[in-house]
Order: C-alpha cells, then sequence, then structure tokens
C-alpha cells in the first residue's frame, strides 16, 4: 500500500477500556503504557482501561490517555504491517502522536507534556459548540458581530465542509449559536468540554506551554513531515514544530484544509490510529474519493491486514 497518511485523533476520542487488547496482545504497546505510567508518576494505564469516566474526563488525564493509547496502538500496527507514509496529521492534540511517530519528540517528553498541557487548558472559563451546515464566511462574520458586542467567540476547528467548531465564553457561544441557528445552520451542537479550546481565551495556557517547552522538551527534527493544524503546510524542522504547537493552542485547527493538503499531494489513503473513527468519518465527509481505515484494536487491525493481503 502507497500513497498513504497516518492520521491520529484528539480530544473527544477516549473511552474507558481503550488500547486494553494492544496492552494485551504486543509487547512494545504494553511498555509505551509501562513508560507513560513511569513518566507521569501516576498509573494513566488505569484511568484507560478503567476509568472512571470522571477522571479520564479531566483534560489534564485525557490528553495523556489518548497519546498513549495511539501511541501503544501504533506500535502494534508497526509489529504488524510495513507501511511507510508520505505525511503524518493529527488532530490538535493528535500532533503530539505524529511528532512522536515522526520522532520529533520522545515518547516521555510527549506524554509529559500533554499532561501540562491538559492542565493548563483547563485554566479557562468558556465552552465550544460544532456548527452543522453553514459555510465559514457567515459563521466568522457572526462570531465578529457577537465579539463586537462583548462576548468573545472564535471559529475553532475547521473539521469538514458544513462541520465548524466555534469557541468562546459561555454567553458568546450560546449568542452566536442562536444567531447561526436563526441564519440556517442545520445544527448547532454544544459540546462536552472543559474549556474554550481553540480560541483566543487560551493564549494564557500557549504562553504557560511555551516557557514549559523551552525549560523542558527536546525537540528535534522530523522524519516524517508533519501537516501542522495552524498552517495545513509540512513542518519538519526543530523551531517550526516549537511555533506550531504553542499557536496551536489559541488558534483554530484548519483540518479540512491539512486533508486537501495531502490529497494533493498525492495521499490516497488515511489510516487513523488510536481510540475512535471520529477522524475517519471527518475525511469522508472532506473527500469521498479516498479510502479511509481505522485501526483501534484487534477486530479493526485484523480487518485491516486483511486488505493489504
Amino acid at each position: 500500500m502507497k500513497n498513504i497518511a497516518f492520521v491520529f485523533p484528539g480530544q473527544a476520542a477516549q473511552y474507558i477500556g481503550m488500547g486494553k487488547e494492544a496492552y494485551e496482545q504486543n509487547q512494545s504497546a504494553k511498555q509505551i503504557f509501562e513508560r507513560a505510567d513511569e513518566a507521569l508518576g501516576f498509573s494513566i494505564s488505569k484511568i484507560c482501561f478503567e476509568g472512571p469516566e470522571e477522571k479520564l474526563r479531566l483534560t489534564s488525564n485525557t490528553q495523556p490517555a489518548i497519546l498513549t493509547v495511539t501511541c501503544a496502538t501504533l506500535e502494534w500496527v508497526k509489529a504488524e504491517t510495513d507501511l511507510e507514509p508520505l505525511f503524518l496529521a493529527g488532530h490538535s492534540l493528535g500532533e503530539y502522536a505524529a511528532l512522536v511517530h515522526a520522532g520529533a519528540l520522545s515518547f516521555e517528553d510527549a506524554v509529559k507534556i500533554t499532561h501540562a498541557r491538559g492542565t493548563y487548558m483547563c485554566d479557562a472559563e468558556g465552552t465550544m459548540a460544532a456548527v452543522i451546515g453553514m459555510d465559514l464566511e457567515p459563521l466568522g462574520a457572526i462570531c465578529e458581530e457577537v465579539t463586537k458586542s462583548g462576548y468573545v467567540v472564535d471559529l475553532a476547528n475547521q473539521n469538514s465542509p458544513g462541520q465548524i467548531v466555534i469557541s468562546g465564553s459561555h454567553e458568546g457561544v450560546r449568542i452566536a449559536g442562536e444567531k447561526a441557528d436563526a441564519a440556517g445552520a442545520k445544527r448547532v451542537i454544544p459540546l462536552n468540554v472543559s474549556g474554550p479550546f481553540h480560541s483566543s481565551f487560551m493564549r494564557p495556557a500557549a504562553e504557560k506551554l511555551k516557557r514549559k517547552l523551552e525549560s523542558d522538551i527536546q525537540i528535534s527534527s522530523a522524519s516524517i513531515p508533519i501537516i501542522a493544524n495552524t498552517t495545513a503546510k509540512p513542518i519538519t524542522e526543530p523551531a517550526d514544530i516549537f511555533k506550531a504547537l504553542v499557536d496551536q493552542v489559541a488558534s483554530p485547527v484548519l483540518w479540512s484544509d491539512s486533508i486537501r493538503y495531502m490529497i494533493d499531494h498525492g495521499v490516497d489513503t488515511f489510516i487513523e490510529i488510536g481510540p475512535g473513527t471520529v477522524i475517519s468519518g471527518l475525511i469522508r465527509k472532506i473527500d469521498r474519493s479516498v479510502k479511509t481505515y481505522a485501526i483501534e484494536d484487534m477486530e479493526t487491525l485484523n480487518n485491516f491486514k486483511a486488505v493489504l493481503v
């Protein structure tokens, strides 16, 4: 299989029991969980496998948990297949798994920085909502109008045609959602999140993350181009990776543009690795002509291997 990209999920992909089969079936995957527990100083493995839900849902736990499961699943996939992706991309938090796979971050550094990132991102008050069936330009105009009235709301995740996430103050998101509904949006779905991620409210978190990256984290060149959330362009150099990680926290996720870039540069098959199938669903909405596969457990791995035969 050629012309492939690996893509990695972000927050909200989590569920209790995720990664358990990788842990049980592959020694390298098991070691990823053990390394995560040691690096963090508590058992993120137990939270992944057993919960409880309220612990897994804490952003400071959710982020390293999803990263750990994704990297463990990657080890399992590497042991069972011989795939060489042209590009890597991760949705928000998923970008850290891409950096680990490309050798730009050690797994230990990545799991520690995502724990810190999750902690910083919880400090701001606010919320998010998904707006379905509305174009970017009119929704952007609504956000600008509401922000000018004193209730900050920003465009956040540009996930796929017809699915855009807005983020900001509780009141700003509520008002913008009502205006979007009145302007013809199909649906406005409040998201169960612990903060206004990828909005201007995240600037203090971005500044804290910047200081943490500067003081504690070693970034190397990436061996595979990573499509940055903030620009939808490939990055490989440490300085560009550093900037992308800092900017990402308070900037929109340009997911549609990222997928289109990879398609325009030869990718015809996307393999989602990690918990859930959300990313595969988004990609199908962006371009139905490409193939998508999601690998998260024994069944999905075996189904994928059957395609390779």
